[in-house]
């Protein structure tokens, strides 16, 4: 048999090159692809070393197996710093609450409680269970006293808390709200310590003055008891503002005033009847009878999840007016009915735009 002649696998056919080569070890970037022909070194070429491919390290890899999730080293050390400093301010902050180390000011009121704690109970609810919507949070002046006077409504003042959240979270300065609240507020045991914690102090002139004097921003709600008590079957119809004794004040500090209205607060509570004979025994202005309140027991308490919104509109000066015209009646009047026309008008124009009570 005649002797076969042996090709080796590297010929260059192109040349017509019968000399024959030893075989040589390809590189992983070397091989054909799409029929193309691998490329041909001489003998003693060495080529350039190609690294073998690699995967790139994802973020969602797991730390043991390489696969899953698995953040970047950077990302993992501000988490463990984060994590560090929360702990560290959390320690801090219970050791100056047991030594007595903290500051409230003359009605009561303790900031750092307030921001780290109290604040902390009243977000979910105002955040995701009545999921508040705020607008024209603007209008509120960023340093300086002024009045805000908002309409009140639902059985329990739980209104006046998500307003003081909003003006918390959402005021670019951070402001915090100081409400002006009945007096039953503060004979109420744990509701009275609780009130003062957060900044509430009595509806009363002379400390809506001082506060108002001090650069402080100031909550009222002068339908009061008629508001926060009316049936279901007038809900969002203002009930008288009083005297004007807020305007008075506001003229007094030359504070300007900025009006407020709440939409879906009447209905977390249906108020349809009113048991006075038993409101009269335990000294409440009224005794709520809504569908599930008292017939359910402790589950009759818990409010309807109905959607919210806060509207803060345009201020009204009051510093242009002379230092007489906090005794001026007429004026007073006026003014006082310029705010709560304003509320009204706004509570209509929310209630217009309202897809649903609950959404």
């Amino acid at each position: 048999m005649a002797d076969a002649k042996v090709i080796p696998f590297d010929d260059d056919r192109s040349r017509g090159s019968a000399v024959q080569r030893p075989p040589r070890r390809r590189s992983a970037g070397s091989r054909r692809k799409n029929g193309e022909s691998a490329p041909v070194r001489e003998i003693g070429e060495v080529g350039e070393v190609q690294p073998l491919p690699t995967r790139a390290a994802s973020q969602h890899d797991d730390p043991v197996t390489g696969t899953g999730e698995e953040q970047p080293p950077q990302q993992q050390r501000e988490d463990v710093g984060g994590l560090e400093r929360r702990i560290a301010g959390g320690l801090s902050f219970l050791r100056r609450r047991l030594t007595g180390d903290y500051e409230v000011d003359d009605f009561g009121y303790d900031e750092e409680l307030t921001d780290q704690v109290l604040m902390s109970l009243l977000r979910p609810v105002y955040e995701k269970y009545f999921r508040v919507e705020v607008k024209g949070v603007e209008n509120i002046p960023a340093e300086g006293g002024a009045l805000i006077v908002a309409n009140h409504s639902g059985t329990l003042p739980l209104d006046g808390l998500m307003m003081q959240v909003a003006v918390h979270d959402h005021h670019p300065a951070g402001r915090h709200l100081r409400l002006l609240a009945a007096d039953l507020v503060f004979v109420l045991p744990v509701v009275n310590e609780l009130a003062r914690k957060l900044g509430h102090t009595l509806a009363c002139a002379e400390d809506a003055e001082r506060l108002l004097g001090q650069g402080e921003l100031v909550g009222v709600m002068p339908e009061g008891f008629k508001g926060i008590g009316k049936p279901f079957s007038e809900r969002y119809k203002l009930q008288r503002f009083g005297r004007g004794g807020f305007v008075s004040t506001a003229l007094r500090q030359g504070a300007p005033i900025i009006p407020c209205s709440i939409v879906g607060a009447e209905e977390i509570y249906p108020m349809i009847g009113n048991a006075k004979t038993l409101a009269r025994v335990l000294g409440f202005p009224y005794f709520p009878l809504t569908p599930t309140f008292p017939w359910l027991g402790p589950l009759g308490a818990i409010p309807l999840p109905t959607k919210w919104t806060i509207q803060f509109g345009e201020p009204i000066p009051t510093d242009g007016y002379p230092p007489e015209a906090a005794e001026d009646p007429m004026l007073m009047f006026n003014l006082t009915d310029q705010v709560r026309e304003q509320i009204q008008h706004t509570l209509y124009k929310l209630l217009v735009q309202r897809r649903s009570v609950f959404f």
